[in-house]
C-alpha cells in the first residue's frame, strides 16, 4: 500500500512516560518518528512544539487546550493513554476535525482491585495500624475493626469499574447495592437503589466510580455525608471534585465516617517535586494514594498497545472507532482504490455535494462511508484510481469542510 504522506514523515509527540509498548506498535506499523518525554508539558511548552505534530499522545496530567489545537495546523489524531479525557478540549478538536482517542476499558480491573483492597484496609483500620507500627507502637485491639463478609458495599456508578468492583465484592461475601442515573443491568446479586441517599443510609462501604460532570461535581458533601450509615468509610478514586474532602475530614473527626480512601484530588501535584495538600492528612484510618488507580504495568502496557492501535487503524484506514470526537467508521481496508477522508460540517446537503462535485469530474466511487454527530459527519470514499488530485481539491471546496485529505 503507498500512502499519500509516508508513514515515517508522520511525526508523533507521546509524553507523560506512555509505555514503551506503544512505542513499538507504532514503530511496527512503519511510523518511526516517534519522539517521547517523561514529563507533561506546560501550555506555553505545547504552542512551541505543537506545530511539526501530527499526532500527540498524553496521558492524565496533560491539558490540551483550545490555543494547543488551533496551534496544531499539522494535527491529525490525539491519543489519550488513559481512561478520561477530561484535560482535552473536546468540543475544539471537534471543530477542527482531530480524532481523539482513549482507553476506556484497559486499566478498569487494577482501579476495580484497588478500590476492594481500599475498602478491607479501611474496614480493619489497618493505615493507623501500620503508621503506629512504623514509630515502635502496637495497636493490636480489634476494637472498630471488621470483615468485609456480610457487609453492605454501595457502588455510586455502575459502569465499567463500578460493575468489576462489585463482582469482586461478592466474591467476599459483600452484599452489593448500586445507584446510577441511567438504568444498569446488575450483574450478580447486586441491587439497584432509586436515590444516593438510599444507598448511602444502608451501605458500610461507599465507593465512588462517576465521570467529572456538573452534576457529580460536589455529589458528596456534607449534606449527603450526615445520610450515611454512622462508621461508614469512603472511597473515592473517581474524580477529584467528586467529594468534599473537608467535609469528610470534618466527619472523621466527629466520627460520622469510620475510615476515607482517596485517590484523586481537585488541585494535584503536576510532577513529583511540587508539595501535595489535602485536608485529609493526618488523620486516622485513611488512605491516600497519588492518582495511581490505574498504575500497574499490566495496565499501563495494555492502554499503550490499546490507543497506538487505534492511532494506527486512523492513520491506516481511516478508522475512527473509539474515537470520542470524531463519528465512529470502522472501515476495510480497500486494495485497488484511492481513499479520501472529509470531515464537515453536520449540515443537510454536503455529502449530495460530495457526490455531484466528484460525478462533474467523471470519478467512480466504489465505496462510501458516512457517519455523522451532532456536530460533524464525517465521510470515507473509496474511489477509482486516477484524478485522485482533482477529486481532492473538490471535496475540500465543498462548503462546510472542516478538513479532507487523501488517505492513500
Amino acid at each position: 500500500m503507498t500512502y499519500s504522506f509516508p508513514k515515517e514523515k508522520i511525526k508523533f509527540l507521546l509524553l507523560e512516560n506512555v509505555h514503551p509498548r506503544a512505542v513499538a506498535a507504532l514503530n511496527e506499523a512503519g511510523y518511526t518518528d516517534v519522539e517521547t518525554e517523561k514529563r507533561a508539558l506546560s501550555d506555553a511548552q505545547l504552542l512551541e512544539r505543537i506545530g511539526r505534530v501530527h499526532v500527540l499522545g498524553v496521558r492524565s496530567k496533560s491539558r490540551i487546550t483550545p490555543r494547543v489545537l488551533e496551534a496544531g495546523e499539522k494535527l491529525l489524531a490525539v491519543g489519550a493513554f488513559c481512561i478520561g479525557t477530561d484535560g482535552i478540549a473536546l468540543a475544539e478538536a471537534t471543530q477542527r476535525g482531530i480524532a481523539v482517542f482513549n482507553s476506556p476499558y484497559s486499566s478498569t480491573r487494577s482501579v476495580a482491585e484497588l478500590t476492594v483492597s481500599a475498602a478491607i484496609m479501611l474496614l480493619r483500620r489497618v493505615p493507623e495500624k501500620n503508621a503506629a507500627a512504623h514509630v515502635g507502637g502496637w495497636l493490636k485491639s480489634p476494637e472498630g475493626c471488621r470483615e468485609a463478609r456480610g457487609k453492605t458495599l454501595g457502588v455510586v456508578g455502575y459502569g465499567r469499574i463500578g460493575s468489576q468492583v462489585s463482582v469482586l465484592a461478592e466474591g467476599l461475601g459483600m452484599r452489593v447495592v448500586f445507584y446510577d442515573v441511567e438504568p444498569k443491568l446488575a450483574l450478580g446479586n447486586a441491587r439497584s437503589v432509586s436515590t444516593l441517599g438510599e444507598l448511602l443510609a444502608q451501605s458500610d462501604v461507599v465507593t465512588f466510580h462517576v465521570p467529572d460532570t456538573p452534576g457529580t461535581r460536589g455529589m458528596m458533601g456534607a449534606e449527603q455525608i450526615l445520610q450515611t450509615k454512622p462508621g461508614a468509610v469512603l472511597i473515592n478514586y473517581a474524580r477529584g471534585k467528586v467529594v468534599d474532602y473537608a467535609a469528610a475530614a470534618d466527619a472523621l473527626r466527629t466520627g460520622r465516617l469510620g475510615g476515607v480512601a482517596a485517590d484523586v484530588f481537585p488541585v494535584e501535584p503536576a510532577s513529583n517535586n511540587e508539595i501535595f495538600s489535602s485536608p485529609l492528612q493526618g488523620l486516622p484510618n485513611v488512605l491516600l494514594t497519588p492518582h495511581i488507580g490505574g498504575s500497574t504495568e499490566e495496565a499501563q502496557e495494555n492502554i499503550g498497545l490499546d490507543v497506538a492501535g487505534k492511532l494506527v487503524g486512523f492513520l491506516d484506514r481511516g478508522v475512527t472507532f473509539g474515537s470520542v470526537s470524531i463519528p465512529e467508521l470502522n472501515l476495510p481496508q480497500q486494495q485497488d482504490a484511492h481513499r479520501l477522508l472529509h470531515v464537515h460540517r453536520n449540515t443537510p446537503g454536503v455529502l449530495s455535494e460530495i457526490n455531484r462535485r466528484l460525478s462533474d469530474l467523471g470519478v467512480n466511487i466504489v465505496g462510501q462511508y458516512l457517519k455523522t454527530n451532532a456536530e460533524v459527519g464525517y465521510v470515507v470514499l473509496d474511489i477509482e484510481k486516477g484524478n485522485t488530485a482533482a477529486a481532492l481539491d473538490a471535496i475540500k471546496a465543498v462548503p462546510h469542510t472542516i478538513r479532507a485529505r487523501s488517505l492513500y
